[in-house]
Order: C-alpha cells, then structure tokens, then sequence
C-alpha cells in the first residue's frame, strides 16, 4: 500500500454534513481521557491490535490526536493523527453499518485541519487502503515509490 499526499490548505468544508449528522444525533468529538480504555478497546474489537496500540498513542498527546464519532453511547468511528509518525493522518475506521453516512469524510476532514492547526501544509496518508476515497474527499496523491514505507519493518503477528 502507497502513502498518499494532502495539500491542508484546501480542504472542503464539512459544515453541512457535521449538521446533518449532528441532526441524527451523530457527534464528531475529541475524546478525554477517562475514555481511553474504551476506545481502544472498541478499535481493537473492530479494528485490530496494531491500530488499537496507535489508537493509545493518541492519547498520550494534549489535546489527544484523535476524533470519534458516537451516537448516544455508541462508538461509531474514529480517526487518530500523528500517532506513528509526525504528520501522518490514521488510522482511521467507522464501524459496518455505518460506513456511506459521512462519519469518515467528517472524522478526516476534522483530523487534517488539526494537523493544519499544528503548522503543517502537507499531510501523509499512511498505508493507505481506500485511495479513492482519498483522491475524493481531499485530492490526495499518491506519493510515487512509498510503497516502502515506515511500516516496511514492522513486527506482525504470525498469524497477520
């Protein structure tokens, strides 16, 4: 998988689509710290171990480098940035049966103007899977030759 390239000075406006999902009761959010646990052990749950170990990494900034979107009480989606290396945005994810509803563009959208706000021009996204949706929502490109990237060297589990 490629790493893909984000010009932060141009992002869309997502002011509609936060006010239609705040209208399903739907809120995009940093989490605090007593929520830690929970959120990453819902990650892990729907996401797996390597992204729920980044998940934590987040929390470890202040404010924490990370958005949730929940209804109620339930977790829908998340999106995390600068939490393996500085200036990548992910992991990100919205649980099935959500996903198509606007969680993700909202959660990313949010996530690069945090990393706008920090002083950075460019983003990196990591490993990326969906790069449609990225070339999309933010006019990603890929960044020719990364496929040999930051987790090249990775330690993975002998059954991933």
């Amino acid at each position: 998988m490629k790493d893909m390239l984000v010009r932060l000075t141009e992002l869309p406006d997502i002011s509609l689509e936060e006010k239609r999902l705040t209208d399903e009761k739907i809120i995009i959010r940093r989490p605090i710290a007593p929520e830690k646990s929970i959120i990453c052990d819902w990650v892990m749950e729907h996401f797996g171990l390597y992204w729920k170990n980044e998940t934590d990494v987040a929390f470890s900034q202040n404010p924490i480098n990370c958005y949730i979107a929940q209804r109620e009480g339930e977790i829908l989606g998340f999106a995390c940035y600068e939490v393996t290396a500085k200036n990548f945005f992910g992991p990100t994810g919205t649980k099935d049966g959500w996903r198509g509803k606007g969680i993700g563009k909202v959660l990313l959208i949010k996530s690069l103007m945090a990393l706008k706000e920090m002083g950075y021009a460019y983003a990196i996204i990591g490993g990326v899977g969906p790069a449609e949706f990225y070339k999309n929502t933010v006019k990603a490109v890929e960044i020719e030759g990364s496929e040999i990237s930051i987790y090249q060297n990775m330690i993975r589990k002998k059954h991933e």
